[in-house]
């Protein structure tokens, strides 16, 4: 019977998901599958240089062309996949953790945290991530570490607010009061309902933040405040290439598509399993 019920289960969100989840999580599996085995897509050294095959049209120089050094574009795209989706999802871990404690301390908290925290979290929330981000890294440094905790702290007054919001509307709905008629004290019905209850809409929105964070870090390299070249990263490859944008095409559409697709299917994963959250 239980197996029964989860196929049941995993059939229904197939179904909810639609084509267009579908396509993009399969497009996400495949990121996923070039950042934990490139090799398997492109074997091969994505920083070995050959200065004799320099500036290869895609097909002369294989599937993507060549770039200034002789390096493989699709070798460098495949194997960046890695960096770029783990910066993303490193940055959306930050994010998210900040975010759970600022939500849950401002959602559960005494009144007067609630007030404080409330207002920290609107003040930063009226800067636009990316600018906020920029600031950070202004205070911490250039470089991949420091991007990523910009992005992440960048990002952290978002889901604060929602988590916030969430956290709010469970602690307050009938079945959470009843349970403390019943003699539930704070912390189990914390665990036992507030906390599962919260759970599925940081999946999707941690789903969405990893696409942003994606962009975003990739924005920091291209501004050399991130990854620097030769580090396949996606955004270190346009900063390097931005120079030849008009001769060698290829060597920026090649990053630019990957961060446009990668970022454009997890944006569309999050939003479809956003959809089919239980309220």
């Amino acid at each position: 019977m239980r197996e029964a019920a989860e196929r049941l289960g995993a059939t229904r969100l197939v179904r909810s998901l639609g084509p267009s989840g579908l396509v993009s999580g399969a497009v996400v599996l495949l990121v996923l599958l070039a950042a934990v085995w490139p090799d398997l897509l492109a074997p091969g050294d994505p920083t070995a240089v050959a200065p004799a095959r320099a500036y290869l049209p895609p097909g002369e120089g294989g599937l993507l062309g060549t770039d200034a050094s002789g390096r493989d574009v699709w070798t460098r795209v495949v194997h960046g996949a890695g960096q770029s989706l783990g910066v993303g999802a490193a940055a959306t871990a930050i994010g998210l953790a900040l975010g759970v404690v600022l939500g849950f301390g401002a959602a559960l908290g005494p009144r007067w945290l609630d007030g404080l925290l409330s207002r920290i979290i609107e003040v930063l929330f009226a800067l636009p991530s990316l600018v906020l981000a920029l600031l950070l890294v202004a205070v911490l440094g250039a470089g991949v570490g420091p991007s990523v905790l910009a992005v992440g702290a960048a990002t952290a007054p978002g889901y604060a607010r929602i988590l916030r919001a969430r956290a709010q509307s469970v602690a307050r709905s009938p079945y959470v009061g009843a349970a403390r008629l019943e003699g539930v004290g704070a912390p189990r019905a914390f665990v036992r309902h507030v906390l599962p209850n919260t759970v599925w809409p940081l999946v999707a929105l941690a789903t969405l933040g990893v696409g942003q964070a994606i962009v975003w870090v990739s924005a920091l390299s291209y501004l050399g405040l991130g990854a620097l070249p030769p580090s396949p990263e996606w955004g270190a490859m346009l900063n390097a290439s931005r120079l030849h944008i008009t001769t060698s095409w290829w060597l920026t559409v090649a990053p630019g598509l990957a961060i446009t697709v990668t970022a454009a299917a997890l944006t569309l994963l999050g939003r479809r399993l956003s959809a089919v959250a239980p309220a």
